[in-house]
This record gives structure tokens, C-alpha cells and sequence, in this order.
């Protein structure tokens, strides 16, 4: 059952340890990016604003003693999307305190095929996030707490096996 995206935004809020992305698609279609997505392909310079709203999320969550932090798979060569992303999203959230890490599959098999993009809060409640096959956003699903292991196994794979986004990035900057 999909729940509003309102609950989710709620969930950033209300969080008391730790939210935790797994980010596995390589093109996420948000039209609220487009415009964005085309400057920085342009070679415009990044919004002093840009992303604003969420690195104060982040910065308040830090601020709180809490710790938000993803993990990204990836293959190379990057989609233009991946290389904005990376480039100015990753690059922008880290000055709130938001922790990267990648999970480079160019040369080696993905260890969670078949995992779905989710948050995890608190290691006790997992939010599955639904997109389509052009990486449209359709809502997220709220699973209940009994399948939260199945979610921090998952968590601790991609952590294995991925490196921090400062040290991957240096290597490989878009």
C-alpha cells in the first residue's frame, strides 16, 4: 500500500538516531530538477540556493546528533543524471552534514540485485520508494517494523561494499 509522500517528509522530522537512503536507479525524472539538471549539463554555475530547504533538514537533523547518510549504486560510465546528481547534489548536501557512499558495480557483480530504493529510520522502519521505468516518483510504501531486518541486512552490504563519495569522486569525478 502506497502512503503519501507527506508521511515521508513527516518521517524526516521525527527520526531519532539515523535515516538511511539506498539510491539504485541512474536517472530519477524530477521535474522540479529539469531546469536545474539543464545548467549544470550547460556548464552554468550551481544556485547559491540550490537545495537549500533539504541541506537545512540535514543540518538540523546533524545539529540534533542524528546521522543521515545513503548509499548509491553505481556503474560506469555516469548518466548525465548520475554526474548532476553526484556533482552538485551530493557534493551541496555534504555541507549540511549528509554522508555519501558508493557502490561502484562497473567491474563486479551488484550484491543486492533486486533490492528496491528505500529509506531506513532507525533501523525500524523501512520506506520503500516506488518509481516507474523512466524514473518517475509514484509515492513511498511504509512497511511495517517486522520487515526492518530484512532492510538493515541490506543497509550493511551496500556499507561493505562501497566507499565514501569524497574518495570515489576524487577517482572518478563524473
Amino acid at each position: 500500500m502506497i502512503s503519501s509522500s507527506s508521511n515521508l517528509a513527516e518521517r524526516f522530522k521525527t527520526f531519532e538516531r539515523e535515516a538511511f537512503r539506498l539510491e539504485i536507479l541512474d536517472d530519477y525524472n524530477i521535474p522540479s530538477s529539469a531546469a536545474n539538471l539543464r545548467a549544470f549539463l550547460a556548464g552554468e554555475p550551481q544556485p547559491m540556493d540550490y537545495n537549500a530547504g533539504w541541506v537545512e533538514t540535514v543540518s538540523a537533523a546533524k545539529q540534533a546528533g542524528k546521522r543521515m547518510y545513503r548509499v548509491h549504486i553505481v556503474s560506469r560510465p555516469l548518466t548525465d543524471y548520475l554526474r548532476y546528481e553526484l556533482g552538485w547534489g551530493y557534493v551541496k548536501n555534504m555541507t549540511g552534514g549528509e554522508e555519501f557512499f558508493i557502490l561502484d558495480t562497473t567491474d563486479k557483480p551488484n550484491p543486492l540485485e533486486g533490492v528496491p530504493d528505500f529509506w531506513l529510520f532507525d533501523e525500524t522502519a523501512p520506506v520503500v520508494m516506488n518509481y516507474d521505468e523512466t524514473g518517475t516518483f509514484l509515492g513511498p510504501d511504509f512497511l511495517p517494523a517486522e520487515r526492518a531486518a530484512e532492510f538493515v541486512r541490506a543497509r550493511d552490504t551496500a556499507l561493505a561494499h562501497a566507499e565514501p563519495f569524497p574518495e570515489w569522486w576524487a577517482k572518478y569525478d563524473g
